[in-house]
């Protein structure tokens, strides 16, 4: 027994390395929704069982010839002493974006994952053999190798529990909105410039009323549960809710939730274009939220979009239309003129003819759209113009959203927190518009279906008319860009490919000369590290 349990040790240590490795893949992978986690495990083997999880394995063909236990057991020691050390340094060395995050469901998923290994363990030591103790140690053996199909079979297990926590919650929250009639709520969505939207529109609102939008990106069921439960008091006036979605029917569930009565439709696009289906169940996800609204209720969308205008609206509510390239919408900006200092541009209102002045800090023709939206929205609910401008003079840059910073003596534009074609285009042009070298750091765009090829060759393409140099992050992924710049001519000694970020951030260093402008666009989640 003093062997087995010596064995153990070792074991145990290794486990809990690859156990915390599992859930972060699967905390990253949306805890397995639409079978996202079973996909990326089938997908990413090499990943799942690396080179130095083989050694295991060599432990137990050598110990099959083995009889004397204080050899098996020093052997099963000195095994998962090295897997242990190996894997540990190779973790410790990883570039992690997002760390796993240790919620309740998190927790609970460790207790079922315990409970796994308890059975097997327990009964090997009621029923615990001398003779037996390379049949144990091959079955711990297997229990490790297979530790992602584990916490996979942890989440099947849950899914009970899970919905009973989730309806406990949910009715909660519907109670508790349910209390406060008065509260204004909107919601948000769109393919691409939700977050932007929402911290924007909380920004200039603010000027006038007590406002709560979703922390950060809490955009799903169970971030707007978080919301309401832990944030929302009687103070609040204006609830602003992200409303994020990858098929139909997600958004429509959310709306049902909160019962917005104003609507925000950001821009349509290809964004999780391979989980959608199509590009018209995208359309017509997003356009759950403004057939959710009453008939009192308004909804602004964006007469820019074609995606937006030709769409047959099956809602009698007030439509507020704004745009920059068409003049036939409510409410309309020009003169946009961007500096490295911000945004300047004009805003008329339909039936006004007097063009009213903005300025902002943010950077972009993409910002200027959110902007529009937030005073036009801001207009309908009572804010006067002198007030919106204040109110947009106001408005703090997002974070990893067009936002410039530097890095010791680099002007760093930090779009990194999502990228999608339309987005990707409009931080290129800003880019262009900036003084000095200009360099871009990018690992190209995903979830974009059978069109992910041809669009990042398309950026590839747009990349070549703003950059000097070209710092690429994986080389198999992006390939299409590399495509796309070698086939405009783009000179090949421009052309950086590095494994990671940190990698990025030294090479720009050497690049840098004089005044340099780095525009970070996109940093893909850690599933996604080559």
């Amino acid at each position: 027994m003093t062997y087995f349990i010596l064995s153990l040790v070792g074991w145990l240590a290794y486990m809990f390395l690859r156990t915390k490795k599992a859930l972060h893949m699967l905390q990253q992978n949306l805890y397995d929704d639409d079978h996202r986690y079973f996909k990326w495990i089938l997908k990413n083997r090499s990943k799942v069982f690396e080179a130095i999880d083989l050694l295991p394995l060599l432990l137990a063909l050598y110990i099959s010839f083995i009889t004397n236990n204080t050899i098996i057991a020093s052997g099963s020691i000195i095994v998962y002493g090295i897997t242990f050390i190996v894997t540990y340094k190779r973790m410790e060395k990883e570039s992690t974006k997002k760390p796993l995050v240790v919620t309740a469901r998190v927790k609970r998923l460790i207790v079922t994952n315990i409970l796994l290994y308890l059975i097997p363990i327990i009964s090997i030591i009621n029923n615990y053999q001398s003779t037996s103790l390379n049949i144990y140690i091959y079955a711990l053996i297997l229990l490790a190798y297979f530790q992602y199909f584990v916490v996979w079979l942890s989440v099947k297990i849950n899914i009970p529990i899970e919905k009973l926590v989730y309806l406990y919650y949910f009715n909660l929250a519907k109670k508790k909105l349910k209390r406060m009639p008065n509260l204004k709520k909107i919601g948000i969505t769109g393919s691409y410039g939700k977050t932007s939207s929402k911290n924007i529109l909380s920004d200039i609102l603010n000027i006038k009323y007590t406002t709560l939008p979703t922390p950060k990106n809490f955009n799903s069921p169970y971030g707007l549960m978080i919301t309401v439960n832990n944030y929302l008091d009687k103070f609040t006036e204006v609830f602003i809710a992200e409303m994020g979605a990858y098929k139909k029917g997600e958004v429509k569930e959310l709306c049902d939730f909160i019962h917005p009565k104003y609507g925000i439709l950001t821009r349509i696009g290809t964004a999780h274009l391979e989980l959608f289906g199509s590009q018209e169940n995208i359309q017509t996800g997003k356009f759950e939220l403004i057939e959710s609204l009453p008939h009192d209720g308004i909804g602004i969308l964006n007469g820019d979009d074609p995606l937006q205008v030709n769409y047959k609206l099956k809602n009698n509510c007030q439509i507020k239309w704004i745009g920059i390239d068409n003049k036939d919408v409510d409410v309309r900006a020009d003169n946009i003129k961007v500096t490295h200092e911000g945004t300047t541009f004009n805003v008329i209102f339909k039936g006004d003819k007097k063009k009213h002045q903005f300025e902002t800090k943010l950077l972009g023709y993409a910002n200027v759209y959110n902007i529009l939206a937030a005073i036009t929205l801001g207009y309908e609910l009572g804010i006067t113009i002198p007030e919106l401008q204040k109110a947009v003079k106001r408005v703090k840059p997002i974070e990893h959203r067009l936002e410039l910073k530097k890095y010791v003596d680099i002007n760093i534009i930090d779009d990194a927190y999502n990228s999608n074609p339309i987005g990707s285009k409009m931080a290129v042009e800003v880019l262009g518009m900036m003084p000095g070298k200009k360099i871009i750091v990018t690992p190209g765009m995903i979830e974009l279906g059978s069109k992910q090829y041809d669009l990042n060759k398309e950026f590839g393409i747009e990349i070549s008319k703003a950059c000097d140099e070209v710092i690429l992050v994986g080389k198999s992924q992006t390939k299409p860009i590399q495509d796309g710049l070698k086939e405009v001519g783009y000179p090949n000694k421009n052309i950086h490919i590095v494994n990671d970020v940190k990698e990025a951030f030294t090479l720009m260093r050497k690049l840098k000369d004089g005044d340099t402008y780095v525009l970070l666009e996109n940093d893909l989640p850690d599933i996604f590290n080559e």
